[in-house]
């Protein structure tokens, strides 16, 4: 197949670090954009990139890990703007989820690597850290610094998807350990890291925590997901290994009731319960549909299977919610794969588009065509139509058997248009092969920080979904039934009285804030008023009781809004505290305005 001399000049351009912004030629169809032998060799070497890629970010032997304890996964070696030489549990574990994946599928020698992971998170989870005490509330901090020590500085906390993550990549391990005669090993060294992780995804999964991106406190998709497959899944391990999964098997279909709650109609709204100004068109949901993808499931709606309508509705509303906003999309036709960011409203780094990001859009078209023709047909319906047509214009509803003319036609426009999305990671990687975490909304230009772990751990799964391996079974096929009647667990709460004392004069009002639902994560409008009832010239006490969940920690400030609606902060830092562990109890702050 030829390429246009523009077209080719672009990829050029591009691979040697020029901008390059393709003109009206980027109307031809979508099959044109680059030589199929051109994006098979970027293909070839950017995998082996890639993975060189994740193992030097690995402690103790990569080379770009040095001095990291073996077992840690470094986000990037970046250590200023931005400075992410931490590790985040998330991160990790999607990581090594992958590798897990690929040891699965014949990498031997990662067995170490993998030994190592399951013994440094059992070390990560007895560091007490601000998200609360070692093997308890203190799982859901979102990272650590490399020498396993807490990162004490400011975050949004806690993030609630790591152990359930984590959680799914040990089993996955746990899982071929059984399989290939070492039950024991898989008893002793890994289920009490899995078993820790699980009650902490049974006990939070239906209390708000930060979102992946680490910016909503509310209720996010992609925690949610993570956390059914995770008890469905461990709550199979637990059955085989002989031992209990306490309310794992109970919980999981109330988690999945919950998670029908982000369907709008026509997409997934990724962070509900919060007031974060935004659509909800975010890549999390597209990020979900790939960690919960079961190969021997159906495109069933209610996990959100790749091949399902309403992941597919979604796919189409995320990445058209990009097409405009993006200079390096500018002109780029309906149907035509595009770069793809976090969300539209995203303001990090000016907002731009991310390599895991664009390569997750690819890799949730190739999850359906694996399941398309495992289950031996496809169905176009009045929800996944617009999808569809995009890509093959003639596209009717119907249901088209795998081998009619319909069915290859139909499956050829999926597989392009997701080979389309490497092409737009092809045009934006340098010629060294290396991946950021963004690259520039204008220019295409890496951005953020060098060599992001997650970018080339998504390239690998992308390109493995692309060439039909897949990962093993988590049991959706048991697991997808929506129970009558959804609830959640059980309130645990404890009752916090905020005692401050500060002089103020009529017309002005204390509030308390923090990052918590329950103290309007941060946003003034939403703060806790605080009673003047005791207030006395002598003990100018404002106060207020407010059930708060019970072993939590958070970080809060009080404000003064003034008779004319003015905030007034305190001064920094931000102040913390650690509720009581019992259901019930209560517990009582004293501070001083600062």
């Amino acid at each position: 197949m030829l390429t246009s001399n523009l077209v080719k000049s672009a990829i050029v351009a591009a691979a040697a670090g020029v901008a390059f912004v393709l003109g009206p030629v980027q109307a031809e169809p979508i099959n044109r954009l680059v030589c199929r032998a051109d994006l098979e060799e970027f293909i070839e070497a950017q995998s082996q990139r890639s993975i060189d890629g994740v193992l030097a970010n690995i402690g103790a032997d990569g080379s770009q890990a040095q001095g990291v304890p073996a077992g840690i996964v470094v986000a990037s070696p970046s250590r200023s703007d931005p400075d992410y030489w931490y590790t985040w549990t998330r991160d990790a574990a999607l990581t090594y989820k992958a590798l897990v994946e690929r040891f699965i599928a014949g990498d031997s020698s990662l067995q170490q690597k993998l030994d190592e992971y399951a013994s440094s998170q059992g070390r990560l989870q007895g560091v007490a850290n601000p998200s609360g005490s070692a093997y308890g509330t203190g799982l859901g901090e979102p990272k650590f610094n490399v020498d396993l020590s807490a990162f004490t500085g400011s975050w949004g906390r806690p993030q609630r998807d790591g152990p359930p993550l984590r959680a799914t990549a040990l089993i996955l391990y746990a899982n071929w350990l059984i399989s290939n005669g070492q039950r024991d090993t898989a008893l002793n060294n890994v289920w009490p890291v899995i078993e820790r992780d699980l009650a902490y995804t049974v006990r939070y999964w239906n209390q708000t925590g930060y979102d992946l991106w680490e910016e909503v406190n509310g209720s996010s998709f992609f925690t949610i997901s993570a956390s059914h497959r995770a008890l469905v899944e461990g709550a199979a391990l637990a059955e085989t290994l002989g031992t209990t999964c306490a309310n794992c098997s109970q919980y999981a279909p109330q988690v999945l009731c919950f998670a029908q709650s982000f369907w709008t109609g026509t997409y997934i709204d990724s962070n509900i319960n919060t007031n974060d100004g935004r659509t909800g068109r975010d890549v999390n949901s597209i990020l979900s549909s790939l960690h919960t993808f079961d190969p021997e499931a159906n495109c069933t709606e209610t996990t959100f299977q790749p091949c399902s309508s309403r992941a597919l509705a979604n796919h189409k509303a995320v990445v058209d919610s990009f097409r405009s906003i993006y200079t390096i999309n500018s002109g780029i036709a309906q149907g035509r794969a595009v770069a793809v960011g976090r969300y539209a409203e995203d303001v990090y780094y000016n907002g731009n588009p991310w390599y895991l990001a664009t390569l997750a859009a690819a890799e949730q078209l190739y999850s359906a065509i694996y399941q398309w023709d495992r289950i031996g047909s496809l169905t176009v319906n009045s929800l996944s139509l617009p999808f569809f047509r995009d890509i093959f214009p003639s596209a009717t509803v119907g249901t088209y058997a795998s081998g009619s003319a319909t069915y290859t036609s139909l499956i050829n426009a999926v597989r392009t248009y997701a080979d389309d999305f490497i092409a737009v990671v092809q045009r934006f990687t340098p010629s060294s092969g290396d991946l950021a975490e963004q690259f520039d909304r204008n220019t295409g230009s890496p951005l953020s920080a060098r060599d992001l772990t997650w970018s080339y751990a998504a390239f690998l799964t992308a390109i493995e979904r692309r060439e039909g391996v897949v990962p093993p079974s988590w049991g959706e096929m048991s697991a997808n039934t929506i129970p009558a009647v959804c609830s959640g667990t059980p309130a645990c709460d404890s009752r916090v009285t905020f005692n401050v004392r500060v002089t103020t004069v009529p017309g002005e009002t204390i509030l308390v804030v923090g990052g918590l639902t329950q103290l309007g994560n941060w946003s003034p409008a939403e703060g806790r008023a605080l009673s003047a009832s005791r207030y006395t010239s002598s003990d100018p006490l404002w106060y207020a009781d407010i059930n708060i969940p019970a072993e939590t920690s958070f970080e809060y400030k009080f404000i003064r809004r003034l008779a004319n609606g003015q905030i007034v902060w305190e001064s920094d830092p931000n102040r913390r505290y650690t509720t009581t562990s019992g259901c019930g109890s209560s517990s009582t702050i004293n501070d001083n305005w600062r």
